[in-house]
């Protein structure tokens, strides 16, 4: 199928009822073409990594931007990720919009000194004279079953971090939408792209699916249990609830999107109605942002639960590589097994 971008789809008086930006395209060709967008509407926005320029990075999302923007404006790094985030500060610092690739998740831990210690915190330690508008973009989590050090989920990792802000998306529309977000916001962003979720398809339309920044987004509805997650995962819970569908089950999904800020509000509103939560995300248990989400539903929805907070999680162990990581990430049945448990739980 062929990718069409398109301005608008017209109705039979000719007015304009509904605006696209493209239609049926993957969410690589989405987020190339958020930053396409970015660098044509801000001549201070500048994109580099290892690889994204000549080849166009390793999944092509910055496919043909240095051919049309030059290599003053999309070029490529040595392989150093200490040195791209560094770069990132200084570049802020001196008034651009650095849009930062890690080719891979677990490449940017070596970054990490940068992110935490200069990134995250010269704001503060300017006391505002330094803004970092910069959105260091992570393909990330699992699904492709990729060498060592290639598959990680380190959001809960960036998202302790005071100073950055954490978002994931899960459809094309969300990616376009959420890395245009991110790249005009005015502290450091981690962008968090789910590697197995590149080349899925689907329609972006010129408006975001909610007008409230840092927002979550119920994906499907339902009066049962809420299952809150992320990422690559959204899809995952989605085949869960259509399962569970058939049983007469009635499973809401919340995509979070944004792990932090996190939208309180959207959360504790799902909960508060269906009464059960399981939490779903690929990093493993110990520690992970489900802790925090648990946490927060309990703060605000603690009255209304009729049972606790359950996650279905990664395991205790380093990410593996290659066929394991089909019994390390979160399955089908292993998210239906929750659902029944906080289904079937009875106090006392």
């Amino acid at each position: 199928m062929t990718d069409t971008i398109v301005g608008a789809s017209q109705g039979s008086a000719g007015d304009a009822q509904q605006m696209r930006i493209a239609e049926r395209v993957t969410m690589q060709r989405a987020l190339n073409l958020a930053l396409e967008h970015e660098l044509d509407s801000d001549p201070q926005v500048l994109v580099f990594g290892e690889d994204v320029g000549r080849l166009g990075g390793v999944f092509r999302v910055t496919d043909g931007l240095q051919q049309k923007f030059g290599e003053d404006r999309v070029f490529d790094t040595p392989l150093a990720e200490a040195g791209i985030a560094g770069i990132s500060v200084g570049l802020a610092m001196n008034g651009f919009r650095p849009v930062a690739e890690m080719q891979f998740d677990g490449f940017s831990y070596p970054a990490v000194d940068q992110i935490v210690n200069q990134l995250a915190r010269m704001r503060a330690r300017s006391r505002g004279v330094f803004g970092m508008p910069v959105t260091v973009r992570v393909p990330s989590f699992g699904g492709i079953r990729a060498p060592e050090h290639h598959g990680e989920s380190m959001e809960s990792l960036y998202a302790h971090v005071p100073g950055l802000k954490v978002v994931s998306p899960s459809t094309p529309h969300d990616a376009y939408h959420l890395l245009r977000q991110a790249v005009s916001d005015p502290d450091p962003v981690i962008f968090m792209e789910p590697k197995s979720r590149y080349w899925h398809r689907g329609d972006v339309g010129a408006e975001p699916a909610s007008d409230d920044l840092y927002s979550a987004r119920v994906v499907r509805p339902g009066r049962h249990a809420t299952l809150v997650t992320w990422g690559a995962m959204v899809a995952r819970c989605l085949q869960a609830a259509e399962f569970a569908q058939e049983d007469g089950v009635e499973l809401e999904v919340l995509d979070l999107r944004w792990l932090k800020p996190i939208d309180e509000a959207a959360l504790a509103e799902s909960v508060s109605r269906t009464r059960r939560a399981v939490v779903v995300h690929e990093a493993p248990l110990t520690a992970g942002l489900g802790a925090e989400v648990g946490a927060l539903i309990g703060e605000h929805c603690f009255a209304d639960l009729k049972a606790p907070v359950l996650r279905v999680t990664g395991w205790d162990v380093p990410y593996p590589s290659g066929e394991l990581e089909d019994e390390y990430i979160p399955s089908v049945d292993r998210i239906l097994d929750g659902v029944q448990r906080v289904l079937e739980y009875r106090r006392g």
